[in-house]
């Protein structure tokens, strides 16, 4: 039994227009899959104006264009492997995509579904022309999550024109909340859940505080994760994928692995790879739990960054990457 079908991470968020097609991007695409990576949620982020936006509209001097796209994803495929194509909303005015949110009578969620739909199913179609094997229809938006009946809408339209495995990426302790999951292939979450004592678990809001912990509080903490995806699973009838999940290499942040830039906290990298490994060792051989996409993996991976003790997600010439390398090559 392969330990998981989906060995992936999360690739080239933030990228600007002309960055995926040079060299430097297919050099990181490389030094990711000496890990093992076998998937790449490509990672496109549109920027809105403001989390009440009713417009989502292509900036023509930032967006990657669809030639890009196009061309990036053949060269994975080519160098073997899986794309699971991740089109993402991003708040020019730093508030959160889960804020997006309209009263329910005013005509907004009509307007906001029309765009947001003409976007998702553009880039369904280009999911569908270059053959990626999956596509994840929208991530953290849990404040339209409520709105049903539009977005079970809207999964019928993407599947009109793509016929791949079809996602969303909810924020973790979310899994349960939408009724319409079960319109999806695969269940995904962002797994940021909060490593805790054994016995405690305390609050989940930024403000946890920093406690030094065990591996065996680690595995403890997965294992109570690892029971509640059980039970999302059984309830929509559909396997389980973590579309993002980390934690940065400083002291501290598995207790608040959402965290990525809220505290400065000292450089660790023996914290960000025990979170790895305990989480791998839990959730392997599971036969509900499809895989990983963690986060992230830059198209422009960075000597300089690493040498002045970078403490973000970055695996790269961390400890991390030599966890990964040990579950994802097996």
């Amino acid at each position: 039994m392969e330990n998981f079908k989906i060995k992936g991470f999360s690739f080239a968020f933030g990228t600007r227009r002309g960055e995926l097609s040079g060299r430097e991007a297919r050099h990181s695409l490389a030094l990711l899959r000496e890990t093992g990576t076998e998937w790449i949620a490509l990672c496109v982020d549109q920027r809105v104006a403001a989390k009440n936006s009713l417009e989502i509209r292509y900036n023509y001097n930032r967006n990657v264009t669809d030639i890009e796209l196009i061309e990036f994803i053949r060269h994975a495929h080519a160098e073997g492997m899986k794309v699971c194509l991740k089109p993402m909303i991003n708040c020019m005015d730093g508030s959160w995509r889960a804020e997006i949110n309209f009263w329910d009578d005013d005509g907004s969620w009509a307007k906001w579904f029309y765009e947001y739909g003409g976007y998702i199913t553009h880039m369904a179609e280009l999911a569908e022309y270059t053959g990626c094997e999956m596509f994840c229809l929208g991530c953290e938006m849990l404040g339209t999550e409520r709105q049903e009946r539009r977005w079970r809408e809207l999964i019928a339209a993407v599947r009109q024109v793509y016929h791949g495995a079809v996602t969303y990426n909810t924020n973790h302790g979310h899994e349960l909340d939408a009724n319409w999951y079960d319109a999806l292939d695969y269940v995904g979450t962002s797994a940021y859940f909060r490593m805790h004592k054994q016995g405690e678990t305390g609050p989940a809001a930024p403000e946890a505080p920093i406690m030094d912990l065990t591996r065996e509080d680690m595995l403890a903490s997965w294992r109570e994760v690892k029971e509640r995806m059980r039970a999302v699973s059984e309830k929509y009838g559909k396997p389980v994928v973590f579309m993002e999940i980390g934690c940065r290499s400083a002291r501290g942040t598995a207790c608040q692995p959402w965290d990525f830039q809220m505290r400065h906290l000292p450089y660790d990298e023996d914290e960000q790879a025990l979170f790895y490994d305990t989480c791998m060792e839990v959730f392997e051989n599971t036969d509900f739990f499809l895989g990983f996409f963690w986060w992230d993996w830059s198209a422009h991976v960075s000597e300089e960054r690493l040498r002045t003790g970078d403490t973000g997600f970055s695996v790269y010439g961390k400890k991390a990457a030599e966890v990964l390398k040990k579950y994802y090559r097996r």
